[in-house]
């Protein structure tokens, strides 16, 4: 999220300071400027991160939109996904230089960029909605109550919100001008992708019709890929039924992502459910794909603080990052977020970090679990912890970029008990055994016939184990 990782251009910074903005709603003054410093400096190559997703850099309306009740608050549109323009970068996000310089940076130190569009819906600000006042779904449905926030019922027609029209892409010319104005972005920037954006309240004619002109109409160097990722919550049928060769290459696995958040958080955590989600992965999107695995996102609260207790089941997440300072509670926490990272490493897919989770930064859901990016800080024992569970995760993802087998072996999971969870990667001869445990005992690795004597232990928690698979920890193993 643009605004909250790093300020690099505090001329652009333009925050409203409104009695009725909430200063967890403004804008913070995070901007592309400063993305491309930490590329620069080497942030993200030591992270051994490939491909920056970032959110829209779209101009946004100047003013304050939407309301909060407890505390009364408006919001600023410090995310980017209220556009008033289609193609007009926002000044407090970045230039039209600063975007190129950006890409460029990260081309050359071997990172690619995918950009958020939003196609589903404008803010009303934007002129599309004057000129064009037939292009949007209606705001009332024909019982007269109101089409907002109606996900699965009305999915295709809903509105986010009262000033966010939703466009009408059962109408032939509106899909034509939406995705031309995606393809755009790939004809004047070379960027690598799009991550897309609420994709299930889009018809499928839409993303057919995008795909068919990414790929006749922007010319790909030889040496650059074109991938689209989309957001979809439901099951894995809805999710599958929008990948495929003539619409997009993968969308984020939540059921998966809920099934380990799950399964990590608490003590004795159900592998058995975690394995059948894994395995239904499998099942519906193939042995070898490219879908999300993600460690969190915008949307969702800290896993970390759901691991440490902060947040309690049952609680109005939103409500409570409003209410409460939600700190870091328990240190085993960062060991559960390494089970959790450890997991999305282990299995097909793509590893994605929302940032901040690579130090496990705290917090409910949006907008607590979007605060600024802390790179270093105090010389205290949060601060050491931070760091500590940011060497762990760069071992992890040397891991996965240095392991072939991790990148397209087989992959066998199975639950050995409620607790024991393993995964083994195998690709001519390369092979990795990931041995997860969510109780608070340790396992004899002898006890697990799988594995047997011949491995070589490279990582468990930062612990130096030898024959022991430690308490609520996770072990990688290694063929001799």
């Amino acid at each position: 999220m643009i605004d909250r990782f790093k300020d690099g251009n505090a001329l652009n910074n333009k925050p409203l300071n409104r009695a009725d903005v909430n200063s967890k709603v403004d804008f913070w003054g995070g901007d592309v400027a400063g993305l491309t410093q930490k590329i620069e400096d080497g942030y993200f190559k030591k992270l051994n991160i490939n491909t920056l997703w970032v959110s829209p850099v779209v101009k946004n309306p100047e003013g304050p939109w939407g309301e909060w009740k407890n505390p009364q608050t408006k919001f600023s549109g410090y995310h980017g996904y209220w556009p008033i323009s289609s193609t007009e970068t926002d000044s407090r996000f970045c230039t039209k230089n600063e975007l190129e310089n950006f890409i460029k940076t990260a081309e050359k130190n071997g990172i690619n960029v995918l950009l958020d569009y939003v196609a589903h819906h404008i803010h009303q600000d934007h002129p599309l909605f004057k000129s064009h006042p037939d292009w949007y779904t209606s705001l009332y449905l024909p019982d007269g109550t109101k089409n907002t926030e109606r996900w699965d019922d009305h999915r295709l027609t809903t509105w986010f919100d009262d000033f966010m029209p939703t466009f009408n892409f059962f109408k032939p010319e509106v899909v034509e001008a939406m995705t031309d104005s995606a393809v755009w972005w790939m004809k004047n920037y070379p960027i690598y992708g799009f991550r897309h954006d609420a994709t299930k309240h889009i018809p499928d004619v839409f993303w057919r019709t995008l795909t068919k002109k990414l790929k006749t109409q922007v010319l790909i160097p030889q040496n650059r890929n074109m991938y689209q990722i989309g957001e979809t919550y439901g099951s894995p049928e809805l999710i599958g039924s929008y990948i495929g060769s003539g619409l997009l290459d993968a969308q984020f696995d939540f059921n998966l992502y809920d099934a380990a958040v799950s399964t990590f958080k608490n003590v004795n955590g159900n592998c058995k459910n975690l394995a059948d989600i894994a395995n239904d992965s499998k099942k519906n999107y193939g042995s070898h794909h490219t879908m999300g695995n993600i460690t969190g996102n915008q949307d969702r609260p800290r896993f970390i603080s759901l691991a440490d207790g902060s947040l309690k089941d049952g609680e109005n997440f939103k409500q409570v990052g409003w209410d409460r300072n939600i700190q870091v509670q328990d240190k085993l926490a960062y060991q559960r977020l390494q089970n959790l990272e450890a997991f999305m490493v282990s299995v097909p897919g793509v590893p994605v970090i929302y940032y901040g989770d690579e130090i496990g930064m705290p917090g409910a859901n949006d907008p607590d679990c979007r605060r600024m990016m802390r790179f270093g800080g105090k010389n205290d024992t949060i601060a050491f912890l931070e760091q500590k569970h940011l060497s762990m995760i760069t071992k992890l993802l040397e891991l996965r970029k240095s392991e072939i087998c991790l990148q397209y072996g087989d992959c066998k999971i199975n639950s050995i008990s409620p607790t024991l969870l393993m995964i083994e990667r195998n690709y001519f001869g390369s092979k990795l055994i990931f041995v997860f445990n969510t109780s608070n005992k340790e396992i004899d690795i002898k006890q697990i016939k799988e594995i047997g004597n011949n491995v070589q232990i490279l990582l468990a928690n930062g612990h130096e184990l030898t024959n022991q698979i430690g308490a609520e920890s996770f072990i990688v193993l290694k063929q001799n």
